[in-house]
């Protein structure tokens, strides 16, 4: 990287964007002298001093202690990006549970929290269950709820731009609710609400079996099965947030998953795969076989759509080298013009939430390497209290 020259420009616009550089690549690359820091970023010494200063005013930065045996003399002093500044909270809220988790700015996972949730509870009931297992969630980790810079939830159904829930038949109740104002009045800091499929895709390509794929299908089988897409590394949502919510036709048979493979059950998607467990070989060969072929056209679609280098089957039906996962590869090849690359999710019950999380974590690196305006509340590591946003299409970092 060069040093940047605005030759005329705003000098307060070259100092955001020196900033910007600098603490990019103190976060990506770790810690560092002065030296090496002003060599990666291609500015001066003088500069890049400069820049680390007010870098530490505001939280970001820190020297190090000295590395023990550094030799004779005076140690460089080494400078490291504070990862601990702040904190990214990650939601999953489906019909018969909370999941939480929480992670530095570096996305490194600090602690999380499960909790099970009433299904028939009206909405008011649902989120001060939420609330409740935040609270215990930040209780653990020790997390205070200031420190949060950017919170994010993954629920089922059709998610507006405004976080409203348009359409949802797993939580009763749901549809309509304005989530992200809702969520928003128990955090001094953004707070962004997302369809789970979409949110599951994310978090595979973050961490998963699609890491670094450009154009990923994630089919997230629960009570029913939904689909999120990335296309190009961008989430991709459509209009008011419903691309990929194929599973409104009866015939893609994506609906009903959960009961569709443990007959007349009225249990929850953890609780079917364990009964499907505990089933003879023969029998659970069967079911699965029978559920796949229910499943494969529904997923065929989307391969047939969208052509994506990978689809990836998650969810809590599926659980690692689930053999769901191989009997769609068998029931979908068939129906597409070339081979489909089918894997199975990585995460198990923790993608929603790490989607949920990696979301928060593209907003608050919006505010961090934002160099069209002064440094504000969020961009000196603060939180814009109160703020409520929606998801916007993400590029995966």
């Amino acid at each position: 990287m060069t040093q940047h020259s605005l030759h005329g420009g705003d000098p307060s616009v070259l100092r955001r964007l020196n900033a910007a550089a600098v603490l990019r690549a103190l976060r990506d690359g770790g810690e560092c002298t002065l030296s090496e820091l002003a060599g990666r970023v291609g500015l001066s010494r003088p500069t890049t001093e400069g820049v680390l200063g007010e870098l530490t005013d505001r939280g970001l930065a820190a020297e190090d202690a000295p590395r023990p045996g550094a030799g004779l003399g005076r140690p460089a002093r080494r400078y490291r990006f504070r990862a601990e500044a702040g904190y990214a909270l990650g939601i999953d809220i489906d019909a018969h549970r909370v999941r939480i988790v929480v992670t530095d700015l570096t996305g490194q996972v600090t602690g999380g929290h499960h909790a099970g949730l009433d299904v028939q509870a009206p909405p008011a009931e649902r989120i001060a269950a939420v609330r409740a297992a935040v609270k215990a969630c930040l209780t653990v980790t020790g997390v205070e709820r200031r420190s949060l810079w950017a919170v994010a939830a993954g629920t089922p159904g059709v998610v507006a731009p405004d976080g409203t829930v348009t359409s949802c038949t797993v939580v009763p109740g749901w549809e309509g609710v304005h989530l992200a104002r809702e969520l928003g009045r128990s955090f001094p800091c953004p707070v962004l609400v997302e369809n789970d499929a979409n949110l599951a895709a994310m978090a595979e390509r973050w961490r998963g079996a699609a890491r670094d794929v450009d154009d990923v299908v994630c089919v997230h089988a629960g009570l029913h099965t939904g689909t999120g897409a990335l296309i190009g590394g961008r989430l991709h949502r459509g209009r008011r947030g419903a691309a990929g919510e194929i599973g409104m036709l009866p015939e893609m048979g994506l609906r009903d998953t959960t009961a569709a493979l443990i007959t007349g059950t009225n249990i929850s998607p953890q609780e079917a795969s364990a009964a499907l467990a505990e089933l003879t070989s023969a029998s659970r060969a069967a079911v699965v076989e029978r559920l796949a072929a229910r499943m494969a056209r529904g997923v065929a679609a989307m391969a047939l759509a969208l052509d994506p280098e990978v689809i990836v089957v998650g969810g809590p039906l599926v659980r690692a080298g689930d053999p769901l996962v191989s009997a769609l590869r068998r029931q979908v090849e068939p129906l597409c013009l070339s081979p489909v690359r089918i894997e199975a999710s990585e995460l198990g019950d923790e993608s929603v939430a790490l989607g949920a999380v990696r979301l928060a974590l593209d907003r608050i690196d919006e505010d961090l390497f934002r160099v069209d305006r002064p440094a504000g509340p969020a961009a000196s590591g603060l939180p814009e209290s109160g703020e409520v946003r929606q998801a916007r299409p993400s590029r995966l970092s």
